[in-house]
């Protein structure tokens, strides 16, 4: 058998080393710390749990795409999160289940997936969020989306995009006011996404009535008026969808692109009536995403819920979160109270434990001159 490198990881994981380890803690602390600041609270699920539970809050995710394990003490299978969203999930349907709603909560920490994506090839990844459990209404969706952007540009990001879409629309659509046949629905969602006008009008009269909604993407206020322009002849079947899209994107900054894409499902799957994709200036991909959606509680019934997700590596790859330190050297026989006083006021400090250290080398911009730091 060969044996493997010292240095070698599995195919998608990787190290972070200084100086990214440390942005990728502060890019993240920054993002939590201004959610802390809307009143979220943090909480901090297992790395792994019990198969069957995990899988059943994950409807967006197969069991085949999970990383498992067997648990030696129960002799179960265990499965580590790819998602911690479903986690939180758990924890407010359970162990906070009596606490009182609107609950907030925030998390982060790493999540891992059996499989990687020609566009993401990581399979480890970053999560950092937030997740309002009690209600899916238009207040809650503005406070979701904004508190996502807010916390983005603490972070620093800039050229913030965000696609709103509406993950049911079609199920509703179907169901009333554009009836499909059950076998055309899955059809239509495809050509939709595709935005093939032709394939959907060649599937039947019925699914070309669907033809507006390719329209209905784009720009946020030109897609709107042809969404409403569709709702109009549709005698008001959507109002409640139109008047939330519009509450949502007023109090949204100009310096925000706001796109709409009504039919995206892909990565919506367990979102209900809301969704919205992140993206931003220089990034392929996105990187977040968020909605409303539904937590079975312990009884079976469903509350209500919003929340998103940031997939912030991208963000630390591309040197956000960096910092330059200021890091100093601290001589043999240095005055340990000043250096004290010194790392009070925001220095890092690196004493040195032979005569022969060089504080440069040590990656150290300054050194302790007595009392004074000196530069380099």
């Amino acid at each position: 058998m060969t044996s493997i490198p010292p240095g070698l990881l599995p195919e998608g994981l990787s190290d972070r080393l200084p100086p990214q380890a440390e942005a990728s803690a502060r890019l993240a602390r920054r993002v939590l710390d201004t959610v802390a600041a809307h009143g979220y609270e943090r909480v901090m699920p297992p790395l792994a749990e019990f198969e069957e539970t995990l899988v059943g809050r994950l409807k967006s995710m197969r069991a085949q795409d999970l990383v498992r394990a067997v648990d030696p003490v129960s002799q179960r299978s265990l499965a580590l999160r790819p998602d911690m969203t479903a986690q939180v999930g758990r924890i407010a349907a359970t162990r906070l289940a009596s606490a009182p709603r609107p609950l907030r909560l925030s998390y982060g920490g790493p999540v891992i997936r059996l499989r990687a994506n020609q566009l993401r090839p990581e399979r480890e990844r970053l999560q950092v969020g937030a997740e309002l459990i009690g209600s899916d209404s238009s207040a809650a969706a503005v406070e979701i989306v904004n508190v996502a952007i807010e916390a983005l540009q603490a972070a620093g990001v800039t050229g913030i995009t965000i696609d709103f879409t509406l993950p049911d629309l079609i199920d509703g659509l179907a169901a009333g006011p554009l009836p499909l046949a059950p076998e055309e629905i899955e059809a239509v969602r495809a050509e939709l996404d595709a935005k093939d006008a032709g394939a959907l009008a060649a599937i039947s009269p019925a699914a070309a009535a669907y033809l507006p909604l390719i329209e209905a993407a784009g720009p946020f206020h030109p897609a709107m008026e042809k969404l409403e322009a569709l709702n109009a002849r549709l005698g008001g079947a959507i109002d409640s969808r139109i008047a939330g899209l519009r509450a949502i994107a007023k109090p949204i900054g100009w310096d925000i692109t706001l796109t709409l894409d009504p039919t995206e499902r892909h990565g919506f799957e367990y979102q209900n009536w809301f969704g919205f994709s992140i993206f931003a200036e220089g990034f392929t991909g996105e990187i977040g995403r968020g909605g409303s959606y539904a937590i079975t509680r312990a009884d079976g019934s469903d509350e209500p819920a919003m929340g998103f997700s940031l997939y912030p590596d991208p963000l630390i790859d591309a040197g956000f979160g960096a910092e330059a330190p200021r890091r100093l050297f601290l001589p043999l026989h240095h005055d340990q109270s000043r250096a004290a006083q010194l790392r009070g006021e925001g220095w890092q400090t690196v004493a040195a434990l032979t005569g022969q250290e060089n504080g440069e080398a040590l990656r150290c911009t300054h050194w302790l001159d007595g009392e004074e730091p000196r530069s380099y």
